[in-house]
């Protein structure tokens, strides 16, 4: 058993918006990252990255966004797109796309395509328009299900999985066991820091039964 070496409590009200946002993306770690790529209404791709990103659930099947917009309530092209069309692909991000990852969350002027200036290859998406990335091990092609509006410009949102792409080589289709070391994701940490999923180690829940069990035996 560790011992308590004592905690510090900070309280939220008592905080600016910055310090918050320090605090919970020191701890909240490590956070998958989302490329998201989307069509405008006129048909100008857009790409950026989302790290405060997950799955929701898997029946039905949703992913959440957390995106901020500009302090003066205009949407970013990500929020905008999405709006106007209802559709966008998520995109896992794994070593090799760090740097090109990081190319498109450069605020380029709303009329420059980031996926060109990143040099990432694409294709159309089959359930949906936006592009696909075809170094991606994993793109999640979705509709958007729900916007949530969380303050004067931040909003989450939700989407509908219609479909995902998996690396070959990375997925078996008879059991549908994806290999995580193959998918080789990257993670978000505080600052700008990121992190590798390459180190894993597996811990299986115990029936009751099971825990019981042990449990007599450490007490034997």
């Amino acid at each position: 058993m560790m011992d308590d070496v004592g905690h510090t409590h900070f309280d939220f009200s008592e905080l600016t918006e910055r310090q918050r946002y320090k605090l919970l993306i020191g701890t909240v770690i490590p956070r998958p990252i989302a490329l998201v790529t989307t069509l405008s209404r006129s048909g100008q791709p857009n790409a950026g990255p989302f790290s405060f990103f997950n799955v929701l659930t898997h029946d039905p099947a949703l992913v959440a966004i957390g995106v901020e917009n500009y302090a003066d309530m205009r949407f970013k092209d990500t929020a905008r797109n999405i709006r106007e069309t209802g559709e966008f692909t998520v995109h896992i991000v794994d070593t090799s796309l760090v740097a090109q990852m990081e190319i498109c969350a450069i605020k380029f002027d709303p009329d420059v395509d980031e996926l060109k200036e990143a040099g990432l290859a694409t294709v159309p998406g089959q359930m949906v328009r936006s592009p696909r990335i075809l170094a991606a091990p994993a793109a999640l092609e979705c509709r958007r299900h729900t916007t949530l509006q969380v303050g004067p410009a931040r909003e989450i949102i939700i989407g509908e999985v219609l479909g995902v792409f998996v690396r070959s080589d990375a997925v078996d289709p008879q059991n549908l066991h994806v290999d995580q070391t193959m998918m080789d994701a990257v993670g978000r940490l505080g600052g700008f820091l990121y992190t590798r999923t390459q180190e894993q180690f597996e811990v299986r829940t115990q029936t009751v039964d099971e825990f019981r069990r042990s449990a007599e035996r450490d007490t034997d």
